[in-house]
């Protein structure tokens, strides 16, 4: 896998809906820029998870609102790119527990890596102070707090973990929602709500 520059890379499988929130990848990228001396590519980059290419990228996106029912390659190629190394950061664009895409990626994480191997994550875990410091665990979406969804706040993520790291971090919350803006108009925000992708990509490129 290449560690030079950071790409956003999003993953595009053949089921569901992969093409959401299109604006929060240069958004994470402006913050990245902001915060960090990690040096970036301005571009994000699509690739299929069938492809050969997924295993150039240490960090990967997945998302969607719909089933997610990987074909035969494509879960191949998930659980080789993970057991090897490679980071995927999966956010439920539902923000429930119990919708379709929650219930059928769950599913194919069983399938892959075993029935417990998805687990929830303690608030006190190094990826909530890979940088910013988040004592209190993943913040609230505002989609959370405003009762769209299941009417849940999750105070938790979930992750499966391969030799001690997190190679599939897995979001309820919606972060990809509440990231998917203009990032010029942050400057409008009390906290920069950003902030939190920042640590994911920091604890995903090694730190």
């Amino acid at each position: 896998m290449q560690r030079g520059n950071f790409t956003f890379v999003r993953l595009r499988y053949r089921s569901g809906d992969w093409d959401t929130d299109q604006r929060m990848p240069s958004n994470i990228l402006n913050s990245l820029i902001e915060y960090t001396t990690i040096p970036v590519n301005m571009q994000e980059v699509v690739v299929d998870l069938a492809s050969d290419e997924l295993f150039n990228y240490p960090f990967c996106y997945l998302s969607g609102h719909k089933l997610v029912q990987f074909d035969t390659r494509e879960a191949a190629n998930f659980k080789k790119y993970v057991q090897n190394g490679g980071f995927v950061f999966v956010d439920d664009c539902n923000h429930d527990i119990d919708g379709l895409f929650a219930k059928s990626f769950e599913t194919q994480m069983h399938k892959l890596f075993g029935a417990t191997s998805l687990k929830k994550i303690p608030n006190n875990h190094h990826i909530y102070n890979s940088f910013f410091k988040f004592e209190k665990g993943p913040p609230t979406t505002n989609f959370e707090l405003n009762g769209w969804g299941d009417d849940l706040v999750h105070d938790y993520l979930k992750a499966i973990e391969i030799k001690g790291r997190i190679g599939v971090l897995y979001s309820n919350k919606d972060y990809g929602c509440e990231w998917d803006y203009d990032f010029r108009n942050k400057r409008f925000l009390a906290e920069d709500n950003t902030k939190f992708g920042v640590n994911i990509v920091v604890y995903a490129m090694g730190g």
